[in-house]
């Protein structure tokens, strides 16, 4: 059971839990595509973030609905990109100079800008799912289970 109850608005569990305000819903949802469609990171970088973050998040929904990341360690810029999004998801007060210098010899400046905000949104979309409860038997598009990722460890 989640938190709250399931509004009308909305097509997935989550949407129908931000859909009892539908302006934040309609917002929520245009920055989720602006991320998508108008990424400088590429698709694949931003998706093996996503589900990295949804581990250290701890959202069953999020886990399920790719898996575990999925990448080969030598691709240099996802294995920065996923480093810096686990810190941000323990501590993001931890977060010093150093580590923008690091992501400065891989990424622009636009590229750090649109990687940290998405990961700022993605923390803050996967602690509310967290939040609200919203388990694997949410999820309407999960590529996995949970009992097949405990086993995976």
């Amino acid at each position: 059971m989640t938190g709250i109850e399931f509004s009308d608005n909305g097509s997935t569990a989550f949407e129908k839990l931000l859909g009892h305000n539908e302006h934040i819903l309609d917002q929520w949802n245009k920055l989720e595509e602006a991320f998508w469609k108008n990424t400088s990171l590429g698709p694949e970088l931003l998706e093996q973030v996503r589900r990295a973050m949804a581990f250290e998040n701890g959202c069953e929904y999020c886990m399920v609905k790719g898996g575990k990341p999925d990448f080969d360690p030598s691709q240099i810029k996802i294995s920065i990109a996923l480093g810096f999004a686990e810190l941000f998801c323990k501590d993001h007060r931890a977060i010093r100079q150093a580590h923008f210098d690091m992501l400065r010899e891989y990424f622009s400046v636009k590229e750090i800008s649109e990687l940290c905000t998405f990961i700022a949104f993605i923390n803050a979309s996967q602690k509310l799912g967290r939040t609200f409860n919203l388990t694997e038997d949410y999820q309407q598009h999960a590529v996995t289970n949970m009992d097949e990722l405990i086993r995976k460890d």
